[in-house]
């Protein structure tokens, strides 16, 4: 807190904000693994109310009554009181995969690519493989980037130890193929990819 001509002090606070915007793809820079934000699509008016006072007086009554009377449907399990599921609404996947990079968002397209073009659900990979992939794409990165996409924004865990696995190779012709590799590879599976980028497909499609 800061008056004009005093010193500045500190002072408790608690509040929650509200933030409003009609840009639903990427008005706030909010990370996958953030609990503090409900974010919500608010359906569009489709009659314009012109004695809005008069309304809000008359169901004052109501609402208090529903306060007074509700049952609580969620238990207070994290200091947010609902749980990260519960959050998890469609219009926050939306924001979500646009907040992604581009990176991650070819990556995931090439992985869908491999696993509908062999009708599988996993897919094995290696950093070194994303390297070759993305390259298909010219988009500029390296296996350090990589790695650490797929272990911290992932949240993905490899292999403790060298084993085969079939590698996905996309060839300068277009085709793809997989071959059989060795090294520590990620699992990752199509639920995965559905679940954090298929807003973002829908919304290219």
């Amino acid at each position: 807190m800061e008056a004009k001509g005093k010193d500045k002090r500190e002072v408790e606070f608690f509040g929650k904000f509200i933030l409003c915007s009609n840009n639903e793809d990427n008005f706030i820079k909010i990370d996958g693994n953030e609990t503090r934000f409900w974010v919500l699509k608010v359906p569009k008016i489709t009659t314009e109310e012109t004695d809005y006072l008069n309304h809000l007086n008359r169901e004052v009554p109501a609402f208090l009554h529903f306060l007074k009377h509700r049952q609580l449907h969620s238990k207070n399990l994290t200091r947010m009181w609902f749980h990260p599921s519960q959050l998890k609404t469609p219009a926050l996947k939306k924001l979500l995969a646009n907040n992604r990079n581009r990176v991650e968002k070819e990556l995931a397209t090439i992985l869908l690519m491999g696993m509908d073009h062999f009708n599988i659900d996993d897919i094995q990979l290696c950093p070194i493989d994303a390297l070759q992939l993305l390259n298909r794409t010219r988009i500029k990165t390296d296996l350090t980037q990589l790695r650490r996409l797929l272990k911290n924004s992932w949240k993905l865990e490899n292999q403790k130890n060298t084993l085969c696995y079939q590698r996905l190779v996309w060839w300068q012709d277009g085709s793809i193929e997989q071959r059989e590799a060795k090294g520590r590879y990620f699992n990752i599976s199509r639920s995965f990819l559905i679940e954090n980028f298929d807003e973002l497909m829908n919304a290219e499609d």
